[in-house]
Formats: structure tokens, C-alpha cells, sequence
């Protein structure tokens, strides 16, 4: 399949075979927001199933602390609530 008939969808979960990213870069690389790249990473992770891939998410991180502990592993926390800092570090997201 040429490059220009695959989804953009498609081409996310080809790029996360090569390489872990974060919501944001794919967003950027894809010309998309980071909402947008979230909704096909979370969609991507419910086709994999059917190919015996798995979506692997590396949590996020607060850049001060150290904390990695978040409820939610998708989305990236506006704050630490170990030490309230606003430098958290965004999840990275990989197909394996």
C-alpha cells in the first residue's frame, strides 16, 4: 500500500513500531493536535489486539521529583501531586 493511501492512523502505529513517541510529537509530525494524536493512540491500542501487538505507554514523569506513579498513563498531568510542580514530563507511547 502506497504511503498516500494509508490512514493517518496507520501511519501512527508505523511510527511507533520504529519509535517511542509522545502525544506531542506525533501530533507535531502528523500536523495534528495533541487531543487528535491522543484519540488515535488510544484507538490504536484497541486495533492491536487483532495483531498480537500491545501498546506499551512509559508513564509520565514529574521532571523534579521523580514522580511516575500517575492514575492516568495517557494523558499528560498539569501537575505532580507529590510536589505540585508543572514540569511533568508527557508519557511516551510505542507498539510492541
Amino acid at each position: 500500500m502506497r504511503e498516500a493511501e494509508r490512514t493517518t492512523r496507520q501511519r501512527i502505529a508505523d511510527q511507533l513500531r520504529e519509535q517511542p513517541m509522545q502525544a506531542g510529537t506525533i501530533a507535531n509530525e502528523f500536523d495534528i493536535t495533541t487531543k487528535e494524536a491522543l484519540s488515535h493512540v488510544e484507538h490504536i491500542s484497541k486495533s492491536l489486539a487483532e495483531r498480537s501487538e500491545q501498546l506499551l505507554v512509559a508513564p509520565p514523569e514529574c521532571r523534579e521529583c521523580g514522580f511516575d506513579e500517575f492514575d492516568d498513563l495517557i494523558n499528560r498531568p498539569s501537575r505532580c501531586p507529590d510536589c505540585k510542580s508543572e514540569n511533568v514530563e508527557e508519557p511516551m507511547f510505542r507498539v510492541g
